[in-house]
């Protein structure tokens, strides 16, 4: 990849990465990765974050890959800051990305230091600790005096173990069986309860609760960087473990759903603690042919509709693109009434400088929309045609509607819905065996296209539709449909499948199987 090289030299940014979940990223750090093109990383920055460098700066044209060159930050600390220091001096901005808060690592506080001694500009931009953050995460309060110490290098154990509150020892597997050892020498008593979490802050966090007689049999198995927590604050955990106790946490939930749609699903998983992978199954196209689309266009304009009644974000799109294309902007819309089937429909127009008349306040599909949709009176409506853009495969339900109400009805194909390319073979694998926790739903077309492509998900997933159509597609390709929300929406499918969850647990019926190796 070639940069652009300036004129003066670089600076080196020393970005801390906090404990791993990229939500406690500082906003400057996010501005600075986001904004970066070369940044040094180290092997346990979580993958998370390492995604966010470079997005700002784009992709390569012909390979889709970002632009940004991402390399590991190899060998001693001193090598690392003579690699950095050259960089700059060939006037490049580069990103050192480090696990935690840059200036609590003595590795890292090397590299400052070699720097310091140059002529380069230099920041520092501090992390959450995870010695602080990662015993909050698993429910553990420090409270304002505790003790923090590395074990992976030397140690003061007579010290350690003499220190008042509870301790925070930064450690791997191959250090607790010393580390245990050298606590009981030292005075602390067998029973002193500890706890090991590793992947602390992400949703594959796992705290797994010892004593220090036990610490080593506990946590042999575990893998990557662990905090340990020593101590009484160990004994509250099940009161106060709030991330680790989230319905849906660690739960893998497929999102049949292109990226664009799947945003506000995806994070209300996260907040229940889920895993989301978005697994497009539905392509957008333009109609075959243009003509329909461009009449009703220039009818909206000639003031041919009294409704413009939209099902879909994807219809909203279709004809503010064909706005564009005509040199047209939301004053076309001046004397039609707007009526959107769901919220987030009606989020898009409003995006465009407008606030439609009819959001269904119940039910938000093609029926509740019918039910507060009023028929056609020739006294009070100047005007007795509705445009409908939707989909070329939509159901026939809100169109018959609307006529029976005495409306005449121009059904316009907006967009094609086509299938989307079959997803990666380890997702199919996935989805045929069981590796997904649940599916989510949202309309007949996504069940239909996700079998057609991957497959059908696995007996032991658990599936959520969002709205009576889509579950009897579901039962049809002979799925059974575990959740249904009493609204179609998105919202209220997460929630009804959370709730599903707790009720799992709450009656002693175990989840899902969780497999031991998961996508991100």
């Amino acid at each position: 990849m070639t940069r652009v090289r300036k004129n003066t030299p670089g600076r080196i940014l020393f970005v801390g990465s906090g404990p791993g979940d990229p939500a406690l990223l500082t906003v400057r750090a996010r501005d600075v990765l986001t904004g970066a093109a070369l940044a040094f990383t180290d092997p346990d920055v979580d993958k998370g974050v390492v995604a966010l460098v470079g997005i700002d700066m784009g992709r390569d044209e012909e390979t889709g890959e970002l632009i940004a060159d991402v390399r590991p930050a190899l060998g001693e600390p001193a090598e690392v800051a003579k690699t950095l220091v050259h960089e700059a001096k060939n006037g490049h901005d580069v990103v050192r990305l480090v696990s935690g808060d840059p200036l609590t690592t003595d590795s890292v506080i090397a590299e400052v230091t070699a720097v310091a001694r140059t002529q380069v500009q230099f920041e520092v931009l501090p992390g959450l600790p995870s010695g602080s953050a990662v015993p909050s995460y698993a429910g553990m309060a420090l409270g304002s005096g505790h003790t923090e110490a590395d074990v992976r290098g030397e140690v003061d154990w007579a010290a350690l173990a003499a220190a008042p509150g509870p301790l925070v020892l930064h450690a791997t597997s191959g250090h607790l069986a010393e580390t245990a050892s050298a606590l009981v020498e030292n005075g602390m008593a067998p029973q002193t309860p500890a706890a090991i979490t590793v992947r602390g802050t992400t949703r594959q966090q796992r705290t797994v609760e010892a004593t220090l007689a036990t610490l080593n049999e506990a946590g042999s198995e575990l893998v990557g960087s662990l905090i340990v927590t020593v101590g009484k604050v160990v004994s509250q955990r099940n009161k106060m473990s709030w991330w680790e106790s989230r319905a849906l946490y660690g739960w893998t939930v497929l999102v049949p759903r292109t990226k664009d749609q799947a945003g506000e699903m995806s994070d209300r998983l996260v907040t229940h603690g889920a895993i989301p992978i978005e697994v497009p199954t539905i392509a957008v196209e333009p109609p075959r042919s243009p003509a329909q689309m461009e009449r009703s266009v220039k009818g909206l304009v000639d003031g041919r509709y009294q409704w413009v009644v939209f099902t879909s974000t994807n219809a909203v799109r279709a004809v503010w693109e064909k706005f564009e294309e005509f040199g047209l902007d939301a004053r076309a819309f001046s004397g039609v009434k707007i009526a959107c089937i769901g919220e987030a429909t009606a989020a898009k127009v409003r995006s465009f400088g407008i606030n439609p008349e009819l959001v269904p306040k119940g039910d938000q599909s093609s029926e509740g929309l019918l039910a507060e949709f009023a028929p056609y009176d020739d006294v009070f409506d100047p005007v007795n045609r509705v445009l409908l853009p939707r989909a070329d495969i939509a159901t026939e339900t809100l169109a018959e509607g609307l006529r029976e109400r005495g409306w005449e009805i121009d059904d316009v194909t907006a967009y094609r819905t086509v299938r989307a390319a079959p997803p990666a073979a380890e997702t199919r694998e996935m989805i045929k065996t069981g590796g997904f926790d649940a599916v989510c739903f949202t309309s007949s077309s996504t069940v239909r296209n996700l079998v057609g492509i991957a497959g059908k998900p696995h007996a032991r997933t658990l599936v959520a539709c969002i709205g009576p159509k889509t579950a009897e597609t579901a039962i049809e390709f002979g799925l059974r449909v575990d959740v249904q929300p009493e609204t179609s929406q998105v919202g209220p499918l997460v929630e009804a499948l959370a709730e599903h969850a707790a009720r799992l647990r709450a009656e002693g019926a175990l989840p899902p199987p969780r497999k031991k190796s998961r996508r991100r």
